[in-house]
């Protein structure tokens, strides 16, 4: 971003850092911590839960709505671990299920409506899990999640209020453990325990159900919930069970479109999905004005070719984020993929299972783009080159792409961005864990977002490589559990590093060692491809997913 005088750049600035600290509050209560936020986590572009040179920053008080506590704002900068002092916030957790109509969209509007209601507010939410019925299995698959809330309604209240929501949502309910459009259970109320003919806490059957334990492991830090001792009538914690790692039954499912399916990360079956790359930019590094805006024959002829090739989503992008590249308006951005998105738009069943991505980190594009029939917003920013980019996104309600990345195109290869003294793994899932926390505060659901570990963005050759290498520590999340369940986006098409290790110094030559880095992205837990030659890595993709997964031949 440019400024015409340092005046403008700190006015910019401090208007930031006030956006970033009054949603405080929110953040704390979803991550159930007093937060830790190295000096660049709001301010000069990027999120960085640095291991140094950090700050205290103190704001005035902000009241939940739900809540007459006034958190301080302190930053605390002890420790270089990523540790956080617990607070007692949040701690109710509400399983969520549907498996009638729009179980997507049962589920979001349950969401909407605690959040609408004055006494609740939801915190965070889990990843959904699609799951076979139990107890009455003649019946439709669910979708299950949880979310976490914030309240001061008592248990019964708070049960009371859960059922009228479902009633206005339009649940009707027919036999015990049968089909329903919107189900919402109350398992775990903070420290509380409660048992009486209409409610027990801990949720009775929590403990034999995967689809209620495997989400609440998305968002409970530990896995102790209160008992009561039957002999003595004291109060005590015992331990959930400790949901499956090998052989699951169910996986993560993160909706990208109506007419596509959607992702479903660590399934062993998946395959992996084919982005292409349609840049409608003049100055991108490869493929800089082969795509005018202008010539809508041209684009359709190019966007039916990617779908003919295997691409299953089209990323389209009108700001170029190569290092250095000038700095466009929202109007030109806007110019440049609205044809490209009308184009597809206009395919019809050419385009049956298409996804559109808009790939900028501006909210006023995303928000248009998405309006005018895109579906995901790919942002290199994850929403910190634009402070009303996760408001928008979490009030459009779509898939989001997050990609680590630190300062700007202008910035992000100075050496300090590229500093990694704890290691580049590590340092890149906690300053992702950081933006996705965000992300839940401002809104975003769990289920909507899609991880990027950014090759190419404040990276040297040797940590891009790195990064392919190590892939399988963060799409695992065995690691990083802020990050368990996550898709992920591997996008290493044609980059810079490649022409250093292969010699190859026009871009478009590059395909391939981009061949070899899709194949590595495969093998290390991609869901997602984002590609130039679409031919070319579709099959690439294709046998990877034959050798890596159980995917491709019988």
């Amino acid at each position: 971003m440019q400024f015409d005088s340092a005046t403008s750049a700190a006015g910019y600035l401090a208007e930031a850092l006030l956006r970033a600290l009054s949603a405080m509050d929110k953040l704390e209560s979803l991550m159930g911590v007093r937060v830790r936020l190295s000096q660049g986590l709001f301010c000069s572009g990027f999120a960085s839960w640095r291991d140094s040179d950090q700050r205290d920053l103190h704001t005035g008080s902000v009241t939940n709505k739900t809540s007459d506590k006034t958190p301080s704002g302190e930053i605390d900068d002890h420790g270089a671990d990523h540790h956080t002092t617990v607070r007692s916030r949040g701690g109710v957790f509400i399983a969520l299920g549907s498996n009638v109509g729009d179980r997507l969209e049962a589920i979001e509007a349950a969401c909407r409506a605690i959040d609408d209601d004055e006494d609740m507010q939801v915190i965070q939410t889990s990843s959904l899990y699609e799951t076979e019925p139990m107890y009455v299995e003649d019946q439709a698959r669910f979708l299950n999640g949880v979310c976490e809330i914030e309240t001061q309604l008592q248990p019964l209240e708070l049960l009371d209020r859960l059922q009228t929501l479902e009633k206005g949502l339009g649940r009707v309910k027919t036999i015990d453990k049968g089909p329903r459009s919107i189900d919402l259970d109350i398992l775990l109320y903070k420290t509380q325990t409660h048992h009486d003919d209409r409610l027990t806490i801990p949720h009775a059957l929590m403990t034999e159900r995967e689809f209620v334990l495997r989400p609440l492991r998305d968002i409970k830090s530990d896995r102790l919930i209160p008992h009561t001792e039957a002999s003595s009538g004291s109060s005590t914690t015992t331990e959930l069970p400790i949901t499956r790692d090998e052989n699951p039954t169910m996986f993560p499912y993160t909706p990208l479109a109506d007419s596509c399916q959607p992702l479903t990360a660590v399934n062993p079956r998946r395959k992996t999905r084919v982005m292409s790359i349609l840049n409608t930019t003049p100055d991108s590094f490869s493929d800089g004005g082969a795509n005018s805006p202008a010539d809508t024959e041209a684009l359709r002829t190019t966007i039916l070719s990617h779908i003919r090739a295997g691409a299953t989503v089209i990323d389209i992008g009108g700001q170029s984020s190569r290092p250095n590249a000038p700095d466009i308006s929202a109007d030109e951005e806007l110019a440049r993929v609205l044809p490209a998105i009308e184009v597809i738009t206009s395919l019809g069943a050419d385009a049956a299972g298409i996804a559109i991505s808009i790939d900028t980190y501006r909210a006023a594009v995303a928000e248009a783009a998405i309006k005018a029939g895109a579906h995901i917003i790919n942002d290199i920013s994850f929403g910190t080159m634009d402070p009303d980019m996760l408001a928008t996104v979490a009030k459009l309600g779509c898939a989001y792409i997050g990609m680590h990345m630190r300062g700007t195109p202008t910035t992000m290869q100075d050496a300090e961005n590229c500093s990694y003294p704890s290691g580049v793994i590590p340092t890149i899932a906690h300053e992702l864990t950081a933006r996705v926390a965000a992300a839940q505060a401002a809104g975003i659901r769990r289920w909507r977002l899609v991880l990027d570990p950014g090759i190419g963005f404040a990276k040297t050759g040797a940590q891009n490589i790195k990064v392919l290498r190590d892939l399988k520590q963060l799409t695992s999340g065995v690691d990083f559990p802020g990050l368990r369940g996550l898709p992920w986006l591997v996008g290493s098409s044609r980059k810079g590093f490649i022409g250093a290790v292969t010699g190859v110094a026009e871009a478009g030559d590059r395909v391939w060692g981009t061949a070899a880095t899709v194949a590595m992205a495969v093998a290390g837990g991609a869901d997602v491809v984002r590609v130039h030659d679409v031919a070319e890595m579709s099959q690439v993709v294709k046998m990877s997913d034959a050798v890596y997964r159980e995917a491709g031949v019988s």
